[in-house]
């Protein structure tokens, strides 16, 4: 029965993404519910992100060596995404032995990146989107109310990343599905921060849409 309703959601956003392509994802949504991803059949945005030393790459560059499950999150100091992260881990050698490799990209730095790198035992490859290009990119970017950065900030000491007006980003937590030719496959976004797809469900997307030998 799921596998029937993952075709079903493939068939249906590849139907939309056509008329979709017209939106200006480069704008950053004043909500999470107002975000506008890039669904299926279209072309991962060619961006400069960084790797957990600091190094810039470019993000098609990284795309091209493999299919890709790209997972958008929030930070090492959400405990939905960490939880999310350690659950995937336990599909990671299914997902190598189908021939993909895992990124995942936040805001926060490369620096707060590698002490991720140190807490967790998923070969996951961390890239830091400080830049904010390639969250507006996906278009999966949204300005978090004044009142919510205040909250994270004087309970949890969280800066979050902003932008040139000074306000603070995040990204709705998504995940992407990308073959070697930067054409996404499969999406899941969902501006409930809370909600998050399960490893069966990621597992069974990525053998679906496994590109042909």
């Amino acid at each position: 029965m799921k596998k029937w309703l993952l075709v079903a959601a493939l068939a249906l956003s590849a139907v939309v993404s056509t008329s979709a392509l017209a939106i200006d994802r480069a704008v950053i949504a004043d909500k999470a519910e107002n975000v506008t991803p890039l669904l299926n059949g279209t072309t991962a945005p060619d961006v400069i992100v960084k790797t957990a030393d600091g190094s810039p790459v470019s993000l098609r560059a990284l795309l091209m060596q493999k299919p890709t499950v790209l997972i958008f999150y929030r930070g090492g100091w959400c405990p939905y995404c960490s939880r999310q992260l350690a659950e995937l881990k336990s599909i990671e050698q299914d997902l190598v032995n189908e021939g993909y490799q895992v990124l995942a990209i936040s805001p926060e730095s490369p620096k707060k990146l590698q002490s991720q790198k140190l807490e967790t035992e998923f070969a996951v490859t961390l890239i830091s989107d400080e830049s904010l290009d390639a969250i507006r990119g996906f278009g999966v970017g949204y300005y978090v109310p004044n009142d919510t950065r205040k909250l994270y900030k004087d309970r949890m000491d969280v800066n979050l990343t902003v932008d040139t007006t000074d306000k603070a980003v995040l990204p709705a937590p998504a995940i992407f599905i990308i073959d070697e030719a930067g054409t996404v496959q499969f999406s899941y976004v969902n501006p409930d921060y809370t909600v998050r797809p399960s490893a069966e469900l990621v597992l069974s997307a990525a053998k679906l849409v496994k590109p042909k030998a």
